[in-house]
Formats: C-alpha cells, structure tokens, sequence
C-alpha cells in the first residue's frame, strides 16, 4: 500500500521560508509524478506546484518566482521550498503521487502565515 506523509508546515511571518516534505513508500518513487496541492478555509483544493517522474516542472502564477519544487529518488522525498511567503498563502498543504489512474494523497500538512 503505497503511503504519502507531508512534513514541514508550520507558523511563519510574512515574508519568511518553509520548506515542506513528502515522502512516498511503498512503491516504485521514481515512476510517480508528484504534486503540491493546498486548501484554503472555504475555498477548493488547487494545485501550488508539481514535478513529473523526468523531472519536469509547473507551478501556480501565484506561487512562481517564490517556490521550487525537487525530487530526491533514491530518499524517496519531493521537496517544496517556500520563500516570501504571504498570509494568502495559509493553507493546509497536501501532497499527491500519480501514477496512470493511480492517485494518493497525504495527509496535509498546515502553514500559516502571519501578518
């Protein structure tokens, strides 16, 4: 059974850095794409960035210039460094691995930033 654990969140003053973690087991890491999703109180679930299993990269408009998103096979880990962040960007974060019509998520991990 393949498992999904997000790490890293937490309280952070506008403008500062977090760097959340996931990391996947239970299967073969490096044939997943993987990608960072948060949800906002009263708001859907959107997509902040993602990385396919070739190491390619996308990211939100709202969160371009301010994240990077990377991988590490052999720890079986994807990162997403945070930086400049705002309070809009308070959110519990959630990390997915897709593979064809398989999907997993996490269970989320909260960040909040203060004003």
């Amino acid at each position: 059974q393949v498992q999904v654990v997000e790490s890293g969140g937490g309280l952070v003053q506008a403008g500062g850095s977090l760097r959340l973690s996931c990391a996947a087991s239970g299967t073969t890491f490096s044939a997943y794409d993987f990608g960072w999703y948060r949800q906002a109180p009263g708001k859907q679930r959107e997509l902040v960035a993602e990385i396919t299993r070739s190491g390619g990269t996308n990211y939100a408009d709202s969160v371009k210039g301010r994240s990077a998103i990377s991988r590490d096979n052999a720890k079986n880990t994807v990162v997403l460094q945070m930086n400049s962040l705002k309070p809009e960007d308070t959110a519990v974060y959630y990390c997915n691995a897709k593979y064809v019509f398989l999907s997993y998520w996490g269970q989320g991990t909260q960040v909040t930033v203060s004003s």
